[in-house]
Order: structure tokens, then C-alpha cells, then sequence
């Protein structure tokens, strides 16, 4: 489990496609801190620590996680967003994420405004999962969402989060990764079968 507070952005050094997999080698400064099978979030997406040498360590995708997130874009030199699973005693600054992305959004427009910027990403998901000023997961971050409807919503990004994030590389048309909150997916769930 995750809490969408991103640790350190890092660089993808290689990719290695085997069969539907994608191997991902990435340098980071924590990399002596990690270990072998340990979840750590990559843009959102849950992944285990499969080799640790000197500052580099790899993570694997399959190819249902390829299919349905951001990381079959990935290319040498892309930046990818980090965060280790959460300890019980730590604070809970963001809010529950189970490093389980549902969709890719697409980025529509960009906003700079006076001490932030403000990203409008679309969706083909027709349902109310998220709600005005609720969470959202937006590339393994934890942000508030605001004007939604069914197929888009806007966050706004504080200087600190644009800086140290991967969002300061966002474009127009490039694809995030999603995880609407997890109470409002087994609410929406729950109305769902009661309406049957």
C-alpha cells in the first residue's frame, strides 16, 4: 500500500523485452535501501524489486500491466515517479493507493497560473468514481480533483510537486497513469449491484 507522497524521481538506464515482459533498470539514491521483492510504486504501478547492483535496480511489467498503463511508452532516459510501500508508523500524508492502476488518461491542457500549474486529463471511463475535491492517483501522486464530469477532471499542481515530480516533463497528449480512490471504486461498485 502506498500513500501518492512520491520519494525521488528516476532515470530508466535500459529496457529489456522478453516474450510480453519489460524489464526496467533504473538508477535511483535509495537503490542501496531497497530489496530484492520489495514493492515499490513506478508512475503509480505496483512493481517488485527484482535485482539490486550498485545504484541500479530492476523491475519487471507484464504484459497485462503494459496494456493498461503508461509504462509500455517508457523509453531510455524517461523519468519515472517512485515511492516504497508505506511503514504502519509513518504519517499518512496522501491518501490510500493500492499501486493498482485502473486506466491511462490523456493530458488536454496545461495551465500555467500565478504559483501553479493546472492539468486537465480525459478518460473513457463513463463513470462517477471520482468526486468534486476528492483523490486521485495521478502517476503514482496523490492529488485533489476538481470540475470533473464523467470523462475528465483538472488537478492543480503546487511548484514543489511540478519540480519533484515527473509532471514538469508533461506534455499535451502524453498518458498518465490512474487510480481513482479506492473507497469511491467499491461505492461505485456497491450502487452498481444494488441497481440490479
Amino acid at each position: 500500500m502506498f500513500t501518492g507522497i512520491i520519494e525521488e524521481v528516476v532515470e530508466v538506464l535500459n529496457l529489456e523485452k522478453n516474450k510480453g515482459n519489460l524489464k526496467i533498470y533504473c538508477k535511483s539514491s535509495i537503490s542501496h535501501e531497497l530489496k530484492i521483492n520489495q514493492s515499490v510504486a513506478h508512475n503509480g504501478v505496483c512493481l517488485s524489486i527484482s535485482d539490486i547492483k550498485d545504484n541500479i535496480y530492476s523491475v519487471t511489467a507484464v504484459k497485462e500491466t503494459l496494456d493498461k498503463t503508461n509504462l509500455n511508452y517508457l523509453k531510455i532516459g524517461s523519468k519515472i515517479n517512485i515511492e516504497r510501500c508505506m511503514k504502519l508508523s509513518d504519517r499518512f500524508d496522501g491518501h490510500i493507493v493500492q499501486g493498482h492502476v485502473d486506466l491511462t488518461a490523456k493530458c488536454i491542457q496545461i495551465v500555467k497560473e500565478k504559483g501553479s500549474h493546472v492539468f486537465k486529463f480525459q478518460h473513457n471511463k463513463c463513470e462517477h468514481i471520482t468526486v468534486e475535491k476528492g483523490s486521485i492517483c495521478v502517476n503514482g501522486i496523490s492529488l485533489t480533483v476538481f470540475d470533473v464530469d464523467q470523462t475528465s477532471f483538472h488537478v492543480a499542481i503546487i511548484p514543489y510537486t511540478f519540480q519533484n515530480t515527473n509532471l514538469h516533463k508533461l506534455q499535451i497528449g502524453d498518458y498518465v497513469n490512474i487510480e481513482f480512490d479506492v473507497l469511491g471504486k467499491y461505492i461505485a461498485q456497491k450502487l452498481k449491484v444494488n441497481h440490479k
